[in-house]
Order: structure tokens, then C-alpha cells, then sequence
């Protein structure tokens, strides 16, 4: 009986060293024979970019190291990448962000960032960028091309400005989702404000009662997002606008339905 064991294990090992032995070679995915023969802060092997891109990019890149000592770098790949051979090839440090475009993921987009940078954008941030500018849906509205110009973009007005919590600008899915908060805390606010003694207009101890939950939502979710990510007031009064009207339909609902139920 215990033949069988030992056999079955001298099998399976025998299996995994003939997949090794035929697996290709490792360096074949950490070529440093990939980067290029002269200078460059762009690598692009998956061709995301045009060569107008990289030349426009690469100087525009160059001019902001020389304006704040900030190094960005972009290296795109999907079967090949000369792997941590980069960093070497660009001297990349703590003062350093390399993006690194690869469409072989669920994301585009990844950022090998130097720890100095997150002194003045949180891992957070990094997360958030990831998910915004690398997410399937952007990168099929926009390109990849797209999508690489708009996340360096982010990091660029971010360390001009001292640096960012959260990633600059309100996309439109987000303010809706916001919107959306906006008005349920309303509705919130509005059902616990509804009088429920005789004589009584409004009900205060219960809105405050319940203000942690309104106040979350609208606050939180609904106003917070929107005066941290842009400076316009056109989102916010919105917001504002919908929390109202939520209140202001939950709170009169009983006068409303008070014929019907008489009748």
C-alpha cells in the first residue's frame, strides 16, 4: 500500500521537471537586450503609443525632470519586457515613477513608485489612478494611448501642486454615484424629520437622531468626493439640489398619500 504513494509522487515530480526543462528559457522575459541602444524615458514595446507620442512625451517628460527633479518613466509591454533591467538602464531611485502599460491583465495600468513620492500621494491614490485611467472600459473608450497620457498627466499636476490625496478630477460615473448618495440621504433626513406628534411641523430629535446615516451619506460620499477632486460648483450645487428635493419629497409623502387613503 504504500507503493502506490511513492509512485504516484515520483511521477508527479518526474512531470514537473519535464515541464521545466521545456519551459522557455526565463530571460526570455527579462531581456535587458530589449532596451533601446541610445537614451530614452520611453520604452514601447507593446507600440501603445505613436511615434509622434514618444517624441512629444519623452520631451515633455525630460522638461518636467528638469523642472521639479521628478523622474517619469513609461515602459509598455505584453509578451516581451526587459525587466528589472530598467531600472538600471534609467537610474531609478525614490525620486522615480515608472508606469508600466501591460493589456495582458484585468488592468492596464501599474506604477512602480519611489518611496518618496508617497510622502505626498498615499498608496491610495495609486490605487485610485490604477483603477480610473487602467480600467477595461477606459481603455476602450480612450486607447491605451489614452490612457497612459491622462494617468501621467494626474501624476504631473499632482507634484506641481505639492502633491494630492486623491486623484484630480470628477469622472462622470463617479458624480452620479454621488448624486445618487446625495438624494438617498435626503430621502433619510426627510422620513426622520416627518412630525409624529400632533401639533409638531418638524421632528428635529429624530433628524438628529439620525444624522450619523444622512449625514455619511451626503456628506461623506455625496459631498466629500466632489470638493476634493475638482474646484467646480456646478457638480456640488447639484448634489446639494438633489439632498434637498430627496428631503423635501420624503418629508411631505404622508400629505401626499393622506387623500388616497382617506377616500
Amino acid at each position: 500500500m504504500s507503493i502506490r504513494p511513492l509512485k504516484a509522487l515520483f511521477i508527479a515530480a518526474a512531470c514537473l521537471l519535464l515541464t521545466w526543462a521545456i519551459a522557455p528559457a526565463a530571460y526570455a522575459f527579462d531581456n535587458p537586450d530589449l532596451l533601446p541602444d541610445q537614451p530614452t524615458l520611453i520604452i514601447d514595446l507593446a507600440n501603445s503609443l505613436t511615434a509622434t507620442q514618444q517624441a512629444t512625451l519623452d520631451k515633455d517628460l525630460s522638461d518636467f525632470e528638469a523642472e521639479t527633479g521628478w523622474k517619469l518613466r513609461v515602459l509598455t509591454q505584453y509578451d516581451r519586457t526587459p525587466g528589472r533591467a530598467v531600472k538600471d538602464f534609467w537610474g531609478l531611485d525614490n525620486h522615480s515613477v515608472m508606469l508600466v502599460a501591460d493589456p495582458r491583465g484585468g488592468n492596464l495600468l501599474s506604477f512602480s513608485v519611489g518611496d518618496d513620492l508617497f510622502e505626498l500621494m498615499p498608496r491610495t491614490f495609486w490605487i485610485e489612478l490604477q483603477t480610473r485611467f487602467g480600467n477595461q472600459f477606459f481603455v476602450r473608450d480612450n486607447g491605451e494611448d489614452g490612457s497612459i497620457l491622462e494617468a501621467l498627466n494626474s501624476i504631473k499636476t499632482c507634484l506641481r501642486q505639492g502633491g494630492c490625496l486623491v486623484v484630480p478630477g470628477l469622472p462622470r460615473e463617479q458624480w452620479i454615484l454621488t448624486l445618487i448618495t446625495s438624494a438617498v440621504g435626503g430621502l433619510v433626513f426627510g422620513f426622520a424629520a416627518q412630525p409624529r406628534e400632533p401639533g409638531k411641523f418638524f421632528s428635529w430629535q429624530w433628524a438628529l437622531i439620525f444624522s450619523p446615516l444622512w449625514g455619511i451619506l451626503f456628506i461623506a460620499f455625496g459631498v466629500g468626493p466632489v470638493v476634493t477632486r475638482t474646484s467646480e460648483w456646478l457638480p456640488l450645487a447639484r448634489n446639494v439640489a438633489g439632498f434637498l428635493l430627496g428631503a423635501l419629497v420624503a418629508f411631505l409623502s404622508p400629505m401626499l398619500a393622506a387623500p388616497a387613503s382617506e377616500s
